[in-house]
């Protein structure tokens, strides 16, 4: 049976407002910008942004939302402040980042899932536990794809790479968090661009540490 041609136009009429996304208010969404972000940043970066945010909002009057205001406080600034400067220096030592990448597996994913749940703190519940559960997984995407890319470079005997990706993941932080306050929407984007090859990285690393364990020595004699 078809319908007819009023029929259809009421069915369109009555989805009209649930196709409508003019009324979603702009804030939110650059809300989601930012904990996405924070995620993001946290698996690549943690100390710097805890310290780059809390200094912002101490010294350059920025206000931070929802729950992100205690990132100003002198005790979180002063050690977050003392840590990147630890990072800063272990991040760019062969083997010596890889140990800090496996002890910053269990910091860096809750962290970035508790930033992101924070920026909706004041926005209720449902939003701050959907935040977080993005803000925790994008956290362990980029620390995972970092840290397997690390651990790749450690095996090549010149310490150049170790230092060149170093200040490479620098550049991209600074990158990625200018254009977050800056372009969030573009922010989005090229996030959602990392996440495919932050993917394609892990997999590719994944199955080039499975040959390697799968490889046995020749036996003697």
């Amino acid at each position: 049976m078809e319908l007819a041609g009023p029929d259809i136009a009421a069915i369109a009429q009555g989805l009209m407002p649930l196709l409508d996304w003019r009324g979603l208010p702009v804030d939110l969404a650059s809300l989601a910008a930012l904990a996405a972000g924070l995620g993001w940043a946290s698996g690549l970066r943690l100390y710097a942004l805890v310290f780059v945010l809390g200094a912002l909002a101490r010294f350059a009057g920025v206000q931070l939302p929802g729950g992100l205001g205690v990132l100003a406080h002198p005790l979180v600034l002063g050690i977050s402040g003392v840590l990147l400067v630890v990072e800063f220096f272990a991040d760019k030592l062969p083997w010596l980042d890889s140990l800090w990448d496996a002890v910053h597996t269990f910091i860096r994913i809750p962290a970035g899932a508790a930033l992101a749940a924070a920026v909706m703190g004041e926005q209720g519940g449902a939003l701050q536990i959907a935040m977080g559960l993005v803000g925790g997984t994008l956290a362990a995407g980029t620390h995972f794809a970092k840290a397997g890319a690390r651990a790749a470079i450690n095996t090549s005997p010149e310490p150049a790479s170790n230092v060149l990706t170093s200040f490479g993941e620098d550049v991209l932080f600074a990158g990625g968090m200018w254009m977050l306050v800056h372009q969030p929407l573009i922010f989005l984007g090229a996030l959602a661009v990392f996440v495919v090859l932050a993917v394609v990285l892990i997999v590719v690393l994944w199955r080039f540490v499975r040959r390697i364990f799968r490889r046995r020595p020749a036996p003697v004699g």
